[in-house]
């Protein structure tokens, strides 16, 4: 109305303020709801019946969607914000897939009950582990007997992880003394400054001193123990805590997809074999329940392609024992043996051979120390 230029953030802003306002009714009272779950709900099942319409709107569709996702993960991850963008569209697209399947596929007669029980126990098991999975990476605290006092904020900052908070108010240790790396386990945040010595792993947002193979967040906004990466499709931190069952998750997601995905192709194009039918399938188009499938398992193969490229990578830096997270550094510092035009990065600093790596893998979160019972609120 002042017939004045709109700040360049002023649309962020009020999409903020909308996501700040938003509230559903819970037993618990009201929550926020986050706008950015909407979204895949909508645009995902639209998106497919159109491109199951015609071939071309087939491959426009198919195309331009990865596109847009990955338009919109680099927007959100400049900013360095948090979103359920993405843990949506996963967790949408997996019970989606599944709901077509057993309305469209089963019916024609083409699926046994021991195939649809394998579907079936794959996607239950898929959704168990990303449940086990978001419990939380394993965050860097205090040591439990350092600690002085505690300051409780009755509204957390919206930039730290629920996981971290576990449902308790956001609380900030004061400890006496600074943790050891070795004394470094499950319990707060310190506030004290860290020993000549220590500078080197000390977050200075934290307050805390990280052990060695931890880093810190910046879009949590905590310390995670062995930070492999943030991973936006579970919309938390892979690290010490989670990391075999973010792997486990994504084991169980590729095998199931794939199976999936050949039952589908059989059903809709019996006379072609598995990877012939997903390239030519000949009257696919001729009913839309054929053609919602097919395009299905398009997108289907598109996302465990990625996947399965992800699981790959975590496979190899197990091996090598590194993580997601010391590769990009050793990649920035030019201090990592690259082998296969990049794919294998040896850091050579905690390998100690596949056997050894793997069971250190395996056993890692043997090593955490159980988590603490929520102190009392201060008055």
């Amino acid at each position: 109305m002042k017939k004045e230029p709109q700040k360049a953030d002023s649309l962020t802003q009020v999409v903020a303020t909308i996501n700040d306002r938003l509230r559903v009714p819970w037993i618990s009272g009201a929550r926020r709801f986050d706008l950015s779950l909407i979204p895949p709900l909508i645009l995902l099942p639209v998106f497919l019946h159109i491109a199951s319409w015609h071939f071309l709107l087939g491959i426009i569709v198919l195309t331009t969607l990865p596109l847009l996702v990955i338009l919109y993960y680099y927007l959100t991850h400049r900013k360095k914000g948090r979103t359920l963008f993405f843990l949506s569209l996963a967790v949408f697209s997996l019970f989606y897939m599944f709901y077509l399947f057993i309305a469209e596929v089963v019916p024609r007669g083409d699926v046994n009950h021991i195939q649809l029980g394998a579907v079936t126990t794959g996607v239950a098991l898929t959704v168990i582990s990303l449940i086990n999975t978001k419990r939380g990476p394993g965050y860097v605290r205090p040591h439990p007997t350092e600690t002085h006092s505690t300051v409780t904020y009755h509204n957390p900052q919206s930039d730290i992880d629920a996981a971290y908070l576990n449902g308790a108010r956001h609380q900030v240790v004061i400890a006496n003394r600074v943790s050891s790396p070795d004394q470094t386990g499950e319990s707060g945040t310190a506030s004290v400054e860290p020993r000549e010595g220590q500078k080197r792993n000390w977050c200075s947002v934290c307050k805390v001193v990280r052990p060695s193979r931890a880093g810190h967040c910046r879009i949590c906004g905590v310390c995670i123990l062995r930070l492999d990466h943030h991973c936006v499709w579970i919309n938390s931190c892979v690290g010490q805590a989670n990391h075999i069952s973010f792997l486990l998750t994504l084991v169980l997601f590729v095998l199931t997809s794939l199976y999936g995905i050949s039952l589908v192709l059989r059903s809709v194009c019996p006379q072609q074999s598995v990877m012939m039918a997903l390239f030519y399938c000949p009257d696919v188009y001729n009913q839309h329940s054929t053609a919602l499938c097919f395009t299905c398992a398009w997108y289907s193969s598109i996302v465990t392609g990625g996947l399965l490229h992800l699981l790959v990578l975590q496979l190899i830096n197990v091996s090598y024992n590194t993580t997601q997270r010391e590769v990009r550094l050793a990649l920035r510092e030019k201090t990592g043996r690259t082998l296969l035009w990049g794919l294998i990065v040896d850091t050579g600093v905690y390998c100690r051979g596949f056997r050894s790596n793997w069971v250190e893998f395996l056993t890692m979160s043997n090593a955490l120390e159980p988590p603490n019972p929520k102190p009392t609120d201060l008055v």
